[in-house]
């Protein structure tokens, strides 16, 4: 499946210092590419390279195919995008900012913005001057404009900012929709991991403005790092039980009651059984699998080993 947007060697230096070096990235058309990394990771710094607000210090991003450059026009409106927060007019309606916004674009379909902002839940507030908008309101007229024309790419930076449950909830399926039926691909950064567990097809981390790795969810739940995870009154009894009785060697006591067992094939009935018959009083016993969160401490902590 060919990438709709690459970088290559992407590097930003301001006062001799790189914010983001050598990062290469890769998102596959069709599909929804989650970016993560802590604060100050450089993931806003290399989405403005990438909607051309920022000129690379160093290094290539490739649109639809294409070297970006200071003239590419045309295909920058093959993208839609929300940087940081999204601005508006203030003192204009939600409908006349998208109004306004079609007009720049070039892009005359009749309906489009009221479909806009009927797909976001804003067309009770279309009216209303955006002054009066919620965070919320206002984040979600961002998502309506960038969807607005129906570009190939979104390309969103933190767009569930300012959402409540039920609101971050609403975008993530309209995701899923936009991508399924329409074809777009969509590239987005949270700091939500649980939310980008849930919707992602590859996910990419950075950290201190290095690119650490880029992996399809898919793999990460293959290469999964399974556990059983055991809570007991004496966890120096129930290690010697394991050891001795049970013959085995991966696991670690964690704690004075949390004991992890490494060998996931273990059967936790059998576990418990020989636990009880030697005296081991059990608080609890289950399986834990790695969750996506796990895997991205793993790669910004250092190597923790998580279970």
């Amino acid at each position: 499946m060919p990438n709709i947007l690459e970088t290559s060697q992407l590097t930003k230096t301001i006062d001799g210092r790189d914010l983001v070096k050598h990062v290469n990235l890769h998102v596959k058309k069709g599909k929804i590419y989650g970016f993560l990394g802590p604060n100050g990771a450089g993931k806003t710094t290399v989405m403005k390279m990438i909607t051309n607000l920022w000129k690379p210090t160093g290094g290539e991003v490739w649109l639809f195919g294409e070297k970006l450059t200071p003239s590419s026009y045309e295909v920058l409106k093959r993208m839609g995008s929300i940087i940081e927060f999204p601005g508006f007019y203030e003192h204009m309606s939600g409908d006349a900012n998208l109004k306004l916004h079609c007009e720049y674009m070039g892009y005359y379909v009749p309906g489009a913005v009221e479909e806009a902002l009927d797909l976001l839940g804003l067309s009770e507030a279309a009216k209303k001057p955006v002054k009066n908008y919620s965070l919320g309101m206002k984040q979600r007229l961002g998502i309506a404009r960038a969807v607005l024309s129906r570009p190939e790419l979104l390309v969103l930076d933190e767009p569930t900012n300012g959402l409540d449950p039920a609101g971050m909830k609403q975008i993530r399926e309209l995701f899923r929709m936009l991508c399924s039926e329409y074809g777009i691909t969509i590239m987005l950064s949270s700091h939500i991991l649980s939310e980008v567990e849930s919707i992602a097809d590859t996910i990419g981390v950075i950290h201190q403005g290095t690119m650490m790795e880029e992996i399809s969810m898919k793999e990460i739940l293959e290469r999964n790092t399974s556990c059983i995870e055991l809570s007991v009154e004496t966890p120096k009894k129930a290690a010697y039980v394991l050891a001795d009785k049970l013959g085995l060697k991966q696991f670690k006591v964690m704690d004075e009651r949390l004991i992890r067992i490494y060998d996931a094939r273990m059967d936790t009935g059998e576990i418990a059984k020989a636990l009880i018959m030697e005296g081991v009083e059990i608080l609890s016993i289950g399986k834990k699998t790695e969750s996506l969160e796990d895997y991205f401490l793993k790669l910004t902590e250092g190597g923790i080993k998580v279970c």
